[in-house]
């Protein structure tokens, strides 16, 4: 009896289809760009992202695959600061409250499109934790995750 097949872990979608779990390198990809995406046209995002930060996202995307590969999977290669990238940001143009809960939103809403389990569960609590040190660090406020 082999390893069990990436359907094995797949459970039902809210929409009908089947979603695995972000247990592997190439789901994190597709969920970071589709998140990253997102981003890309939203009305309160993007200009944090575009005209103040002047993301590449060539250079961008594969880090952000790094970083949750190294949260979700325990992968090495990840080597940057996520606080000091954001507080750069915020000298630029100090961020918000209401950037925290939309970045959430659509990290929430990116996940739950297509995947669930455990790992799923971890990037959302963990986007919960990333967003509420950074409000506090770099806004002295608290932040709560918006609710369902």
């Amino acid at each position: 009896m082999g390893a069990p097949a990436a359907s094995d872990h797949a459970v039902p979608s809210p929409t009908g289809g089947t979603v695995g779990d972000l247990d592997r390198r190439g789901a994190i990809h597709d969920l970071v760009v589709h998140f990253y995406r997102e981003i890309a046209f939203d009305d309160i995002l993007a200009p944090v992202f575009d005209e103040v930060a002047e993301v590449d996202w060539a250079v961008h995307i594969p880090r952000l695959v790094d970083y949750w590969c190294r949260v979700l999977l325990g992968e090495r290669g990840y080597d940057g600061a996520v606080l000091a990238a954001h507080r750069h940001v915020h000298d630029l143009e100090p961020l918000r409250l209401e950037h925290f809960d939309r970045w959430y939103e659509l990290w929430v809403r990116s996940i739950d499109a297509r995947w669930a389990g455990p790992h799923a569960r971890r990037a959302k609590r963990h986007a919960e934790r990333i967003a509420s040190t950074l409000a506090r660090r770099l806004l002295d406020a608290t932040w709560p995750a918006p609710g369902p």
